[in-house]
């Protein structure tokens, strides 16, 4: 099993992109597409649950705008995030990602997709530390023994909570998203909902910094 290194990963290119909201209009976003250099599969990289098979929805906001994701009573359009299914009450528990600096620490067990925990990584790329939120969402409830103050450390393994179907209702999945944090924001005085602003935060295809197996 591989885990976060001392070594610098190379720097993850940000670019624009667009696609149509479920009223048809032409939403404008910046979106971290999967570098050329990680797997294309997702059954190479470890997941914060048991996982074979279990990535039942992809990343898709690098594909163009009639190949993302439509679903009947989805109210978004396009994917940002990997949908990991698993029994309702699996542990969720926390991956070191690539490249990581220190331990993560968290900065949101509260509402946001259902039931929403978060937490902050440094990664090393380009030589430069990088913040990046990692998203575990619609979980059944928050682990009772996370830290109550921001500052505590998380290390890789920790418990954060359990798979659910908070805010999606019937579909019991784990909403797994990773965001890069724009530079000159303090992501611990954001709001919950702040977390997700393309002002803020740049949505990632989580291969570029999950772990691999």
């Amino acid at each position: 099993m591989r885990v976060s290194s001392d070594e610098s990963g190379p720097v993850a290119e940000s670019v624009a992109d667009a696609h149509h909201d479920p009223a048809g209009n032409w939403v404008l976003y910046d979106q971290i597409p999967r570098r050329p250099d990680r797997p294309a599969d997702y059954a190479a990289y470890r997941y914060p649950i048991a996982c074979e098979g279990c990535v039942v929805s992809g990343y898709d906001l690098d594909r163009p705008d009639e190949q993302q994701r439509r679903l009947r009573h989805a109210t978004h359009v396009g994917h940002g995030a990997i949908d990991l299914v698993a029994p309702r009450g699996a542990a969720v528990t926390l991956v070191a990602l690539e490249h990581q600096q220190g331990p993560a620490v968290l900065i949101l067990a509260g509402p946001l997709f259902g039931t929403t925990v978060v937490t902050l990584h440094h990664v090393r790329e380009g030589g430069e530390l990088r913040e990046y939120l990692v998203f575990f969402g619609h979980l059944d409830a928050a682990a009772p023994t996370l830290p109550a103050h921001s500052d505590d450390p998380l290390s890789d393994g920790r418990l954060l909570g359990f798979v659910g179907d908070s805010g999606s209702p019937g579909l019991v999945h784990l909403h797994l998203e990773v965001r890069r944090v724009r530079g000159g924001v303090d992501a611990n005085k954001l709001a919950a909902a702040a977390l997700v602003d393309n002002a803020n935060t740049i949505v990632c295809d989580p291969r570029n910094v999950l772990p691999l197996k």
